[in-house]
């Protein structure tokens, strides 16, 4: 058996190995099997990367640089992103079983979160007041908050980085992150990218391991000002409650269970495919993952027999293969989670009409493949249709008009997202506002941006990401009063 890679944690400029000398396999799942040593990192290193972030952050040259100097810095380290993009992309393919053509645009697409906020560093101005007080000048600056923890995903590592990291970096503070102990390779690889780029030593730290272990010390941590989670929804909450305990600033980025809604007069054929992106597309791992599908009762049969034939048409196998379609599950708890589902949705008495199994094609050989799955006869209740299987599971439900797609759509717990198929442009601008969702996508899906801010309603979570707002998240402000008067007022009362 050859030697597995033996990766190193990132703190304070250095490679280091965890305090513990403990590592733990990470898998790759076309193969299931393990390719490389995650260090096991705990309190102890993620101590000694916070305390190297205070420094960089108190001390040094980091708090040195004006804006202009921080967006020079958040430049470069976009460039080089897109230079090493291919070999970024092959070790998240190998860490995450997702489609080397998926993760490939990815990566060739982050640089721009480096590149907008690099831009936007040095464009976030204070203001004078106009203040009702005689003899007072007045204004307001927008400060870095210190220390971030970023808790990273296992579905796209560097992307979801890049949303954080750009604009945390972009406001001046200096940040910690705890990959998912399932994904953690590409996100220590990208450290070097960032030594390269010329950020100051401290600015930015990786620490590894298990969430219990690093991801809470690094949320209970006194120095942390600030912590950005993407994850489920149990997580999310218990991160929310451990940060609370300190008042920490928080973004949660969360679960969800977005409604597809195709109304009869929709273009069928750019629906269908709208329908496969929500659901098939990175085997459904994904939050904003089009889980129920809302077909209008008038075309339902129709478009659920198109949307089966087109479904069986997806290529699995090999993630790292360009004509892939349909890759593994990235990890075996989740492989097995998603796998229930599919015994709780025949117990819901739902119809499965594709799939329901897991993939025993040669082409998969190994690797923990489920088949893409369509189940139809699904009513809004049913916990296949309320829980989020994280997986290629797809829940049809049929609606007669635009009031009962609008009840069932929202009749969840989360709302990330949502997606709307019509011709009809008034339903096209109305119905988006009654939809209880952070994104609606009309006559598309699965479309981001780095202008475009990102975030939930419900329980899908707080706060937003990209945009130009993004960047207020990770400043405070401070309010300067500076008095001219000749004389001190009488010092008993307020002024």
């Amino acid at each position: 058996m050859a030697e597995l890679d033996r990766l190193a944690m990132y703190i304070d400029g250095e490679r280091v190995a965890p305090s513990s000398g403990e590592y733990f396999e990470s898998f790759n799942p076309f193969t299931g099997k393990p390719w490389a040593l995650v260090p096991r990192g705990g309190a102890e290193d993620v101590a000694r990367a916070v305390d190297a972030a205070k420094r960089a952050f108190d001390e040094g040259d980091w708090p040195q640089l004006n804006p202009t100097q921080r967006g020079h810095l958040l430049r470069r380290l976009g460039d080089l992103v897109a230079r090493e993009a291919e070999r970024l992309a092959e070790i998240e393919v190998r860490d995450n079983g997702k489609l080397i053509a998926e993760m490939g645009l990815q990566l060739r697409y982050a640089p721009q979160w480096y590149h907008y906020f690099g831009g936007l560093a040095d464009k976030i101005e204070g203001a004078v007041l106009p203040i009702d007080k005689p003899e007072t000048f007045t204004y307001t600056l927008h400060e870095p908050l210190g220390v971030c923890g970023m808790i990273i995903p296992w579905n796209s590592p560097l992307l979801l980085l890049a949303w954080k990291l750009a604009p945390a970096l972009a406001a001046g503070n200096t940040v910690v992150v705890k990959p998912s102990e399932f994904t953690s390779a590409s996100t220590l690889a990208f450290a070097d990218l960032v030594a390269e780029a010329g950020f100051p030593r401290g600015v930015f730290n990786v620490v590894t391991g298990y969430g219990i272990e690093a991801g809470e010390p690094l949320v209970a941590h006194e120095d942390v000002a600030r912590i950005a989670f993407t994850g489920g929804s149990l997580s999310g909450t218990r991160v929310y409650e451990k940060a609370a305990a300190g008042l920490k600033k928080v973004s949660l980025e969360l679960g969800g269970k977005s409604p597809n809604i195709v109304f009869a007069d929709a273009n069928m054929e750019n629906a269908v495919k709208g329908a496969i992106s929500g659901i098939f597309a990175a085997t459904g791992q994904t939050c904003i993952a089009g889980s129920r599908l809302l077909v209008q009762e008038s075309i339902h049969n129709e478009f659920v027999d198109r949307l089966v034939d087109f479904a069986r048409t997806a290529k699995m196998g090999d993630p790292m293969s360009p004509d892939t379609q349909v890759g593994p599950v990235t990890t075996q708890p989740q492989f097995e989670k998603i796998l229930s589902y599919l015994d709780v949705a025949r117990e819901d008495g739902a119809e499965c009409v594709l799939g329901g199994a897991r993939a025993a094609r040669p082409e998969c050989g190994a690797g923990w493949f489920v088949e893409p799955t369509i189940y139809t006869g699904v009513d809004n209740r049913m916990r296949i249709a309320q829980e989020e299987v994280f997986g290629p599971v797809l829940s049809v439900i049929p609606f007669k008009d635009d009031d009962e797609a609008i009840s069932i759509a929202n009749d969840i717990v989360y709302g990330l997202a949502a997606g709307v198929w019509t011709t009809d442009i008034r339903r096209a601008l109305e119905i988006p506002k009654r939809i209880k969702a952070g994104t609606v996508w009309v006559n598309t899906y699965r479309a981001v941006s780095y202008v475009a801010p990102f975030g939930g309603y419900k329980r899908s979570g707080l706060g937003r990401e990209s945009g130009q707002q993004a960047i207020r998240d990770w400043m405070q402000t401070k309010t300067v009063w500076i008095s001219t008067a000749t004389e001190t007022p009488n010092p008993f009362i307020m002024r």
